[in-house]
């Protein structure tokens, strides 16, 4: 590519069928969106060996939408039926002689009507009226053809995992009866979607990941619709769970609410988006959720120094501070709508980029 157009050597290798499978399939992405790189990939076809074979194509098009009636059949094509002519009755039929029955599957007309042909062979009659092939399965519902193309995370181990992270919270507070359950949980629940972006766009989590980014629907607004598709997943089972656990004790310090982590985890998840766009989702997402966890725990690991004061209940004690210090104030939950706003504004100015991400 030259700029934001595609140079002449790869339109000419296109047209002539010498580009490699991955680079037409991005080429013809970005055919789909640019007129001038399009204009000059037509003009690029017709000038080559194919030329003259689309040239007679269109004047056979435009011959047969103007002269339908002088249009000739394809030499391949089958004869018409000819309907046959009944033969007449015999003279010495009498009134008495019965006539035939209907073949099976036939009703009975009357005078004067023709008769309704059978059904063809190996056709069966399906839901709405028309013939089907026996065995042939219906397809399925469209709320369940949404979830299947919502991404491979939500079909693969990280809907088990969020579940997993949600319910093992409620057993370890009212099960372990332990204090360290929410701090726990609002720790964790930030990097929760990071994962599933990572686990939910690139080839090593969709087998046909080249022809679907390569498609209309691809790039960066597939990676958006899966990316809301976690969301709506994580979001609401996290924080009901948040919701559910008790308070700490009086000896603790209190927890950020339950809701304090939707901004930090949207920005964090819109800035693994933004990272992918010069690596990939996978190394993007690593990045952002340990640099998460090492700013969230290196604090709290090395205050308190060695000792009985750096397990048990101090470590819960620094890790609500620390959560406190992250989550809580309006001038902290600021900064990180903030930080989600230039997060935002990146994707936008780097939306080409996500057309050929991992496609090559």
């Amino acid at each position: 590519m030259t700029g934001w157009h595609a140079g002449d050597d790869l339109v000419a290798r296109y047209t002539d069928g010498s580009l490699a499978e991955p680079d037409a399939w991005s080429l013809e992405r970005h055919l789909e969106g640019c007129g001038p790189c399009a204009a000059r990939a037509s003009r690029a076809a017709r000038a080559g060996a194919a030329g003259p074979v689309l040239a007679r194509v269109r004047d056979a098009v435009l011959d047969t939408v103007t002269h339908p009636a002088r249009a000739p059949l394809p030499a391949s094509a089958p004869p018409l039926p000819v309907p046959a002519t009944p033969a007449p009755a015999p003279a010495h039929t009498s009134a008495s002689t019965p006539a035939p029955a209907p073949a099976p599957g036939i009703q009975p007309s009357a005078p004067g009507v023709p008769a309704a042909a059978p059904p063809a062979p190996g056709l069966v009659r399906a839901s709405g009226g028309r013939p089907g092939r026996p065995g042939q399965r219906r397809q399925p519902g469209g709320f369940v053809r949404i979830g299947w193309a919502a991404g491979p995370a939500l079909r693969g181990a990280w809907t088990g995992a969020v579940l997993l992270v949600a319910l093992g919270a409620l057993a370890l507070a009212y099960g372990g009866g332990s204090g360290s359950a929410r701090p726990l949980l609002l720790a964790v629940a930030p990097v929760v979607p990071v994962a599933g972006v990572a686990l939910s766009y690139g080839r090593y989590a969709d087998p046909l990941h080249e022809i679907v980014a390569t498609s209309p629907s691809g790039g960066l607004r597939l990676l958006l619709t899966r990316t809301a598709a976690v969301l709506a997943v994580s979001v609401p089972l996290l924080t009901a769970a948040g919701l559910l656990l008790p308070a700490a004790g009086p000896r603790l310090p209190q927890s950020p609410a339950a809701a304090a982590w939707l901004l930090p985890g949207l920005a964090l998840t819109l800035a693994a988006l933004a990272l992918s766009g010069f690596t990939n989702c996978r190394t993007g997402s690593a990045v952002v959720g340990g640099g998460w966890l090492l700013a969230l725990t290196a604090p709290v690991l090395t205050a308190g120094g060695p000792g009985p004061a750096a397990t048990g209940p101090g470590v819960t004690a620094r890790l609500s501070q620390q959560l406190s210090l992250y989550f809580t104030g309006a001038s902290t939950q600021w900064g990180w709508a903030a930080a989600a706003a230039l997060c935002a504004l990146l994707l936008t100015a780097r939306r080409t980029a996500y057309d050929r991400l991992e496609t090559m």
